[in-house]
């Protein structure tokens, strides 16, 4: 009997010391379900998490889906008892499928997450999508990035933020999200990405992540099952401009000046794409300006966050680097709270603008460099940069402000600004490195931060990094390092659409993503090509 006819069994909440064995879970599936073992056919891990609430205890919680014989006869002698029911069905439903007559192809615009999984989506309903890319292939673009950070030689069109796979290839590769799953639309995410060379770990972990060397490989196969369903990808396609008749797309401009005719284009360009916002800005696309939050990075030894986290399991494989979430409400009003937290990773070069210095974090697969780092960032709203309705792209400038003051501290060549927390505490300028060693590239000019973000903003982290260091010990230690600056943690705009996914004023485009205000990490934005994907398939069967 395959899984798939089956009727399986759910437990949960099955706790288990952090070095058991197979036969220790073996064992206690069959306790939970009172069975002999002939009676089981099968298990599969669902989910396993960590319970690190008592540090000296650390415990795996197991989530566990089981194939049995007489599943009703067993299901029936635990009828109303918690941790044990039907498991549901997970797998991904396609809402349409092209029409034979379809000639029309539609156009993805970006290969992010977003629009990898719009594309891909699409792709397997038959609509052979064309999907455009600025910048270069995953390979290629990931050599240009390395080059800028060993070299100081930025490619606008060639960086941590364009190019396929977007921002996320260089990311920790987190996996995981808040957003609710209904349609298991994030499921059938992970399960693409294990097909496509993921390890199939990310399908049960509760933190699962795969890092940037990884995601090379993934997003390769990504693209080839792309185009061996139809769909077409061409890099170094940069859209100049939306053709647009009477409120309805009728196609797209390259900055070759080809015109390529289409009724239907997902925007998932990447919070990063201010050209492009400018561009439909002018053609009357509707808008709005939105929060987001600035800050600095900052770093700290992973084995000091190991040890807070896990107590004396700190450092064991099964856990792995730990991570921290942490946030402060500051007397002036403001909320400050880490960001992107990149255990065992390294702070990058993430500006796609020249003259201008922006910081992000990565980590590898194995999350086993030397330092923890992450974003500690205060949100700011548009009331703070001028932002509206009428002036949806006054946060863009905002964070073009601030780029460029980083650039100048750091010395204009690319070295980002720098201070110890010890000095930052106490408003002095950094002379000298402690222990921790930043791992930024092309290299940290130490100085003094206190201008290198609004005074407010500035205020408020002082305030929170002592708070914070009550809840981890060490965090606020005096040579832990800053680096600045953080801008780009999310779009600092937002293109509104209506229930059918489409922009409220422009038919067949379809906003979607991190860009356009509806994301926030790797699931979530690549969720949200699949529900634009989802609705324009929808409205071409429909009309």
């Amino acid at each position: 009997m395959s899984w798939k006819q089956a009727t399986l069994i759910q437990l949960t909440e099955i706790k288990l010391p952090l070095d058991h064995s197979e036969a220790e879970l073996t064992a206690a599936i069959l306790e939970r379900l009172d069975i002999q073992a002939s009676q089981m056919r099968s298990y599969k891990v669902l989910r396993r998490g960590v319970d690190a609430r008592r540090r000296r205890t650390i415990s795996l919680i197991y989530t566990i889906n089981v194939e049995v014989n007489d599943e009703a006869q067993v299901l029936a002698k635990h009828t109303g008892r918690h941790g044990i029911g039907i498991a549901a069905d997970l797998s991904y439903q396609y809402v349409s499928k092209a029409p034979s007559d379809h000639a029309i192809r539609p156009v993805v615009i970006g290969t992010g997450p977003c629009g990898l999984f719009a594309g891909l989506i699409l792709a397997q309903m038959g609509f052979k999508p064309i999907l455009l890319e600025r910048g270069k292939s995953v390979r290629q673009r990931t050599a240009d990035t390395f080059g800028f950070w060993r070299g100081g030689k930025l490619d606008p069109e060639s960086n941590v933020q364009f190019g396929e796979g977007g921002a996320g290839t260089f990311s920790d590769g987190k996996l995981y999200t808040q957003i609710k799953d209904p349609k298991h639309q994030g499921r059938k995410v992970l399960e693409e990405l294990v097909k496509a060379g993921a390890p199939e770990e990310i399908l049960y972990l509760s933190k699962p992540h795969i890092g940037t060397y990884r995601l090379v490989g993934v997003v390769e196969k990504l693209r080839a099952t792309i185009e061996s369903l139809g769909g077409e990808i061409r890099f170094q396609s940069r859209v100049t401009d939306l053709l647009i008749e009477h409120g309805q797309v009728r196609g797209v401009m390259l900055d070759n000046g080809q015109q390529i005719q289409t009724n239907a284009v997902i925007l998932a360009v990447g919070h990063s794409a201010r050209d492009t916002f400018e561009m439909l800005h002018s053609r009357g696309v509707a808008m709005e300006a939105k929060p987001f939050s600035m800050g600095f990075r900052i770093e700290h030894p992973q084995a000091m966050i190991d040890r807070c986290q896990y107590g004396p399991d700190g450092g064991h494989p099964i856990l792995g680097a730990a991570d921290y979430k942490l946030v402060h409400h500051c007397q002036n009003g403001r909320s400050v709270y880490s960001f992107c937290m990149c255990p065992g990773g390294t702070v990058v070069a993430a500006t796609s603008e020249t003259g201008r210095v922006v910081t992000n974090g990565m980590s590898q697969y194995s999350r086993n460099a030397r330092n923890a780092n992450s974003g500690i960032v205060v949100g700011i709203t548009p009331a703070d940069f001028g932002g509206s309705t009428e002036n949806p792209l006054a946060g863009i400038a905002y964070q073009r402000q601030w780029e460029q003051r980083a650039f100048e501290l750091g010395g204009s060549t690319y070295e980002a600004p720098g201070q110890l927390v010890g000095d930052f505490l106490a408003k002095r300028a950094s002379k000298k490195l402690g222990a921790v060693k930043p791992s930024y590239t092309p290299g940290v000019h130490l100085c003094d931060l206190s201008t290198c973000l609004p005074t407010e903003l500035i205020e408020a982290i002082r305030e929170a990094i002592p708070a914070f260091g009550r809840k981890i010990k060490g965090f606020d230690r005096e040579d832990a390092i800053l680096t600045g600056v953080e801008t780009r943690t999310s779009s600092p705009l937002r293109i509104p659409r209506g229930e059918d996914f489409q922009c409220l004023n422009t038919k067949g485009l379809y906003p979607s993503g991190e860009g356009a205000g509806y994301a926030g990490g790797i699931i979530s934005a690549a969720v949200d090509g699949i529900k634009c994907a989802e609705a324009l398939a929808l409205q071409v069967t429909a009309g």
